[in-house]
């Protein structure tokens, strides 16, 4: 029976998550309509359908009360981290083949080597941070300087980049349609049509701003909701919290990336669809992890990991990190996405949840391979 509950809110959680985020895409839409192709989608787009992964971290912290526990905020962004690399464009490719709107995605390989690279050299960083048993406010710092870095940079390439036509079009549209839906307010709050709420006639700078914020308390809310359903999931299931995150609250997080990533798939800006996907890895390896690591250790001294949970992190982030050079071989190294890179996506993502599975429940296989997966990476260091 509490399994059911705990999966039925999680289920709730999601929903939630996933109706909030169709706020995200108006606001952003509106808010990112002067920055050049690829760069709205690893940005603006990135950070805003990302918040969930930060809340996760940080209420994980607040509220599972052991600080161990910053391990369930890890596996949620590692976790959300591969399924937006293996998931997300898989969905994007189906998605616009399906549609019968392209025989394969075409996507610049200037976006795919710039957020490519930029995400394997921020997971180097994060290993690099966890290699010990205790985390402090400076690597939350380093961290956050690093998304820094990667944003400075954006916007540096974006200024030398040809001027595009702004996409202001787009948002009104869809405000002028959300006023023809002639729903009232309350109507609009029990559905969750978020942006119906604050955009009544024409959107502006003001309820884009509103329409965003609210959106994300909302989400935040639901994170509440989704860490304390993955905690009794897991003692039902006789299992670590950290296993639970890496496969439930990661995916759950990563609706809102999903859905804009498709939409902007299925409209013909495949650049800003894999660019969101990976811009959002890399939002959630800094400053997911970083600002709540930063935050909660400033106030809180260090955070002092097990060995089994040093372990079963570098385990997660050493198969993160040759998963994302495998998905960035298959960006790169084709003249076009299609159907059979999508089907090898899925399938690596689905070896990857078998993995974990196996050992959460300690399977000698696993825990073998989880050893060797492991040791690869300070080798390679």
């Amino acid at each position: 029976m509490v399994t059911l509950s705990a999966l039925f809110a999680i289920t709730l959680a999601m929903l939630i998550i996933w109706r909030s985020s169709d706020g995200f895409e108006v606001a952003s839409a509106y808010l990112g309509r002067n920055l050049t192709d690829g760069v709205r989608g690893a940005t603006i787009n990135a950070v805003g359908s990302s918040i969930p992964e930060l809340f996760t971290t940080l209420f994980s912290l607040m509220l599972l009360g052991e600080v161990d526990n910053f391990a369930f905020g890890i596996g949620t962004t590692a976790g959300s981290a591969i399924f937006n690399g293996m998931i997300i464009p898989a969905v994007a490719i189906l998605a616009v083949i399906g549609y019968g709107i392209a025989k394969k995605v075409q996507v610049s390989k200037k976006v795919i080597l710039r957020d490519g690279i930029g995400l394997i050299i921020a997971e180097l960083i994060l290993i690099y941070m966890i290699s010990g048993n205790y985390l402090t406010w400076l690597h939350g710092l380093v961290l956050m300087l690093t998304y820094v870095v990667y944003v400075a940079y954006m916007f540096t390439t974006m200024k030398k980049a040809e001027e595009t036509t702004a996409v202001e079009e787009i948002p009104e549209k869809e405000a002028e349609q959300l006023a023809a839906k002639k729903q009232s307010i309350i109507q609009a709050f029990i559905l969750l049509d978020f942006e119906d709420v604050f955009v009544r006639k024409k959107i502006n700078t003001v309820n884009a701003w509103m329409l965003l914020l609210f959106s994300m308390l909302v989400i935040g809310l639901a994170c509440i909701v989704l860490i304390h359903s993955c905690e009794l999931l897991s003692e039902e299931l006789g299992i670590a919290p950290y296993f639970i995150a890496v496969v439930l609250a990661s995916a759950a997080t990563s609706v809102p990336d999903t859905i804009l990533s498709y939409r902007d798939a299925v409209a013909g800006q495949y650049d800003d669809a894999v660019a969101n996907a990976l811009g959002s890895n890399i939002f959630d390896i800094c400053f997911a992890l970083g600002f709540p690591l930063f935050a909660f250790t400033l106030f809180n001294g260090p955070i002092i990991m097990t060995p089994e949970t040093v372990a079963n992190v570098a385990e997660l982030q050493a198969s993160l990190v040759i998963l994302t050079i495998i998905a960035f071989l298959i960006y790169y190294f084709n003249n076009g996405l299609k159907q059979i890179h999508a089907f090898l996506l899925l399938g690596l993502y689905i070896l990857f949840i078998a993995f974990i599975f196996a050992k959460a429940y300690e399977y000698e296989w696993a825990i073998q391979l989880g050893q060797t997966i492991a040791s690869w990476i300070p080798s390679a260091l």
